[in-house]
């Protein structure tokens, strides 16, 4: 076996935090989280708008770099190898190429052979209800359907981990309960999901465990069961009874 292959065979996670912060401008937006993310079960990263949630994801991706503290996963990806982890945003980016060749370069970009690439391409829409609109403009699709292909995207690659910033924030509730019936079915399957969000709803229905985020720093860790029926932090308990009815 080749070093490479013998490398790939190592799980990335965990993933470990140590006193992490980010600072732009003058202004801490993460503020010394230490955390140590393992694989199985689903984490949710919780707070209110501004607590950090996507600079946080973004750290984690190595989107971006802590300006202190380290992000480390346990096998570091190689350089010119296929990605084993992969990011789905608030609103994602869509090439200007039909539904199913968004896919089909994603998968070539992560060195795919064409033969297979052409399979996963629509096996990953016919996952996701978009079989039908393979071969339409990507950027005419309606906001759900755009997620959803990227949510495709990102699962024909067969990522390790996945991570969601906010997957819904934009949707209406159909939409957003077909984006949470995917991203289950991705778990169901074996991949690490870690996702950001604000909305308590959603968070009861996805999570099994919960990092509460306030103001850049973690306050509180533990199983979405505990959390939800017995917060620890005064600035969870605050934020969990605000909840609104449409959340």
């Amino acid at each position: 076996m080749d070093k490479f292959a013998a490398k790939r065979d190592v799980s990335l996670l965990p993933l470990v935090l140590t006193e992490v912060s980010y600072r732009v401008g003058g202004r801490t937006l993460i503020d010394r989280v230490t955390a140590r993310i393992e694989s199985g079960p689903r984490t949710v990263i919780l707070g209110p708008n501004g607590a950090g949630k996507s600079v946080l994801m973004r750290l984690c991706h190595g989107l971006l770099m802590p300006t202190s503290g380290s992000v480390c996963w346990n096998a570091p990806e190689i350089p010119g190898q296929p990605r084993r982890q992969a990011m789905v945003f608030q609103r994602p980016v869509m090439l200007r190429r039909s539904v199913v060749d968004n896919i089909r370069y994603a998968l070539k970009l992560s060195r795919v052979s064409p033969e297979v690439r052409e399979a996963r391409a629509w096996q990953a829409l016919e996952r996701v209800g978009l079989s039908a609109l393979g071969d339409r403009p990507a950027r005419v699709l309606s906001g759900g359907e755009q997620q959803r292909l990227a949510l495709a995207r990102a699962w024909a690659l067969k990522p390790e981990v996945l991570f969601l910033d906010e997957p819904t924030a934009n949707l209406d509730p159909s939409a957003s309960r077909e984006v949470e019936a995917i991203i289950a079915a991705i778990h169901a399957e074996g991949t690490k999901i870690v996702m950001s969000t604000h909305n308590l709803g959603q968070a009861r229905r996805l999570a099994d465990e919960i990092l509460f985020l306030h103001e850049g720093r973690l306050v509180e860790r533990s199983s979405a069961e505990r959390f939800f029926r017995q917060p620890a932090s005064p600035e969870a308990e605050t934020f969990i009874k605000g909840e609104l009815p449409w959340e």
